[in-house]
């Protein structure tokens, strides 16, 4: 496994439909980075759990998690209201998280050699996952501007949902989200504040490229790392 200081480690927590993902693919992208989305995994549990209620329990998640590969997070399945939900519920369960623990630290601390660190994105990274991270950042936004992006989304995917019910969802899941007994969403001292609210997904990225590399700079690191050095956006 690779020492933790000799690759360049990027730790993001956010609330749902804040931007976090489509930033953390920008820079995975631009620093050859290997890109994990953790909230997929609390979704495909959520999937599991709906489809197969009965034969649902700690081994039978700790099989399919140890199976996990990272084409398993790509089905559309995953992106409905109620894998959300479900999704939710199920990571407020400990021996869950622990479960899905060891496999995202895995992929944070232990990617493959072809890439230069790796990107995580979820609600629990900067404060459990990755405590030890390169850089932190807490992406946010209003959440009224959260629930106008997340139901453009469905409504590009042909999914019969109002505003308003996507509005009530989001303030649902920020609830189960930064209320759970084990590792809540928040924002750890140490984390970079960006809300994007007011920002385009261009404007957004060069904000946190100009905090990446100046952090780089800083520590002398920009030389340890095999970055593409290509703008992506």
């Amino acid at each position: 496994m690779k020492k933790k200081r000799e690759i360049l480690s990027i730790a993001i927590d956010s609330p749902a439909a804040a931007g976090a993902g489509t930033q953390a693919k920008l820079i995975a992208k631009e620093y050859n980075l290997f890109y994990l989305d953790t909230g997929k995994i609390y979704r495909l549990i959520g999937n599991y759990y709906l489809k197969s209620k009965k034969k649902f329990n700690y081994d039978y998640i700790k099989k399919k998690i140890s199976k996990l590969k990272i084409d398993d997070l790509n089905n559309r399945k995953l992106l409905s209201d109620k894998v959300a939900v479900a999704a939710s519920e199920i990571a407020k369960k400990y021996r869950i998280r622990q479960i899905v623990k060891n496999f995202q630290k895995n992929c944070a601390y232990n990617p493959p050699n072809k890439y230069a660190g790796s990107v995580l994105d979820g609600r629990d990274i900067t404060s459990v996952i990755m405590k030890e991270a390169t850089i932190k950042f807490y992406i946010t936004a209003n959440v009224n501007v959260r629930a106008k992006r997340r139901f453009l989304e469905y409504k590009k995917l042909k999914k019969k949902l109002t505003y308003h019910e996507v509005l009530k969802s989001i303030k649902n899941r920020d609830f189960l989200d930064k209320s759970r007994k084990y590792s809540p969403l928040k924002k750890t001292k140490d984390s970079i504040l960006i809300n994007t609210s007011k920002l385009s997904k261009k404007a957004c990225f060069f904000k946190i490229k100009k905090i990446i590399d100046k952090n780089l700079k800083i520590n002398g690191n920009l030389q340890r790392f095999k970055f593409r050095s290509k703008s992506t956006v």
